[in-house]
């Protein structure tokens, strides 16, 4: 029969092995954060470099080529 300083040792222990692994868990989740948050920055970065491309021959992608610009202009300015 288990007394009760071997439960007690076997909870504590437990208790232990429990936490550490949720600190574990919640230091993964942070550095998986970061790494999306850097590769979303470097992504509308590259975006932002990009060369413009030449004005469309189709009238309605010509229009929204020019709204895109103007947006990022404005976005630019704030």
């Amino acid at each position: 029969m288990i007394d009760n300083n071997s439960i007690v040792l076997l909870v504590v222990t437990a208790s232990i092995s429990f936490a550490v692994g949720r600190f574990i868990m919640h230091l993964r989740k942070l550095k998986k954060a970061s790494q999306q948050r850097r590769m979303d920055e470097r992504t509308a970065q590259a975006l932002r470099e990009l060369p413009p491309e030449p004005p469309s021959n189709n009238k309605s992608k010509r229009k929204r080529q020019q709204q895109e610009a103007a947006r990022v202009q404005t976005d630019q300015k704030l």
